[in-house]
């Protein structure tokens, strides 16, 4: 097996029962496998709610770390509707040409540094700084803030070794405090001005509801997005023919982007906490119970897609969840589908080949299921092209 291959653990239990089960910090999750499943339930907030207590909806919980809701993400409809009408225009942003434009600049440059060093770990050394520099133009602060973001690591609320680290957790929520003060002391053009001065539903946003929003701002598109990046960098080592396609087929690099987001689905599952008693693939789900929606198993549903185990950069038809699906889907796909247009694109014009020198891999324990993730370090080699 190849080392960027994405093994389905989940297959026999989608074919089987279309469920998984996994206790977390005993709050049991039942696991929703099968992409008809998981995008009904997600559209079903009535029953399935994610704005049940701050935290809960996170597999692993975040409970125990966090009483502050992450807006939009924990909160249903009508409220959610408001809220993410407040944020969507900003966090399409990436859209602009201005913006693309300061985008290839920073991913263009990462690359440089990359092929300048020639041999380095990619996790750490180009995945992580390119997302937090990335990261800059979306909150539109200064670039040197990047480097307080690099040095808290890969998850802002895990450390390694840890599940879940509240101390960890707390770095975050200090930082994003004293950003808020910042602002209503100085107002400028960054994201933190802009949602101080919004309003919802008549009145301004207060500062808790600012919190939230930049607490997911921070956690939601972090270590997905590196592992996103990272994934794709070792599939572009071990399919050298790939990488030579997307330069001289430039057209299906947007369906590629979301092959790749669709096969390594960087965020495993999102929880639900069901409200009233309900049943799911014909099992009972008692009220005040978690499910959750297996973004990961549902994108390699058999039933939907044709080899789901393997890598076509031109899939025509891909209906994946990789973003989340209904009201709640990601607000940050615009943004992570940019870079990865951008850096796919750059690597294709400027790199020959690439060489995977030594690895281990983030495998995720889900209790019945071990699923890999991606990489905690992966050391490779970037060969140029020669003119």
């Amino acid at each position: 097996m190849k080392k960027s291959s994405l093994p389905d653990p989940f297959e026999k239990a989608r074919l089987e029962s279309g469920l998984g089960k996994m206790n977390d910090q005993d709050d049991p999750v039942t696991m929703l496998l099968r992409h008809k499943d998981v995008r009904k339930t997600a559209h079903n907030w009535k029953t399935f709610q994610s704005g049940a207590e701050p935290g809960r909806i996170v597999v692993p919980s975040e409970v125990n770390i966090r009483d502050t809701r992450q807006i939009p993400f924990e909160v249903d409809p009508p409220e959610h509707k408001d809220y993410r009408a407040i944020v969507e225009p900003w966090f399409r942003r990436p859209l602009q040409p201005e913006y693309e434009a300061k985008l290839t600049e920073i991913i263009t440059n990462s690359v440089n540094e990359a092929i300048k060093t020639g041999t380095l770990e990619v996790v750490n050394s180009f995945s992580l700084p390119l997302q937090s520099r990335a990261l800059t133009l979306l909150l539109n602060t200064p670039f040197s803030e990047s480097e307080t973001w690099i040095s808290w690591g890969t998850h802002v609320f895990r450390s390694e070794g840890e599940a879940l680290d509240g101390d960890k957790a707390n770095i975050l929520y200090n930082y994003i405090e004293e950003q808020i003060e910042e602002a209503i002391k100085n107002p400028s053009e960054n994201l933190y001005s802009k949602l101080l001065d919004s309003e919802f539903n008549g009145r301004k946003l207060n500062k808790e509801e600012v919190k939230g929003i930049m607490i997911l701002t921070f956690a939601g598109g972090r270590d997905t997005v590196i592992n996103t990046i990272t994934n794709s960098i070792a599939y572009l080592a071990e399919h050298p023919e790939s990488l030579k396609r997307l330069q001289k087929e430039p057209e299906i690099i947007n369906n590629a982007v979301e092959e790749l987001v669709r096969y390594f689905s960087p965020l495993t599952h999102m929880g639900r906490v069901v409200t009233e008693d309900t049943h799911v693939c014909e099992h009972a789900a008692k009220a005040n119970t978690r499910v959750s929606l297996c973004w990961a198993s549902a994108n390699r549903d058999e039933k939907v897609f044709e080899n789901p185990n393997e890598i076509i950069l031109d899939r025509k038809v891909n209906p994946h969840v990789g973003f989340g699906f209904s009201h709640h889907n990601c607000l940050g796909a615009t943004h992570a589908r940019q870079i990865m247009r951008i850096l796919l694109k750059t690597l294709s014009e400027k790199i020959q080949s690439i060489e995977i020198l030594d690895y281990k891999e983030n495998i995720e324990n889900l209790d019945e299921f071990k699923r890999k993730v991606g990489y905690d370090s992966i050391q490779v080699k970037f060969n140029t092209k020669t003119v």
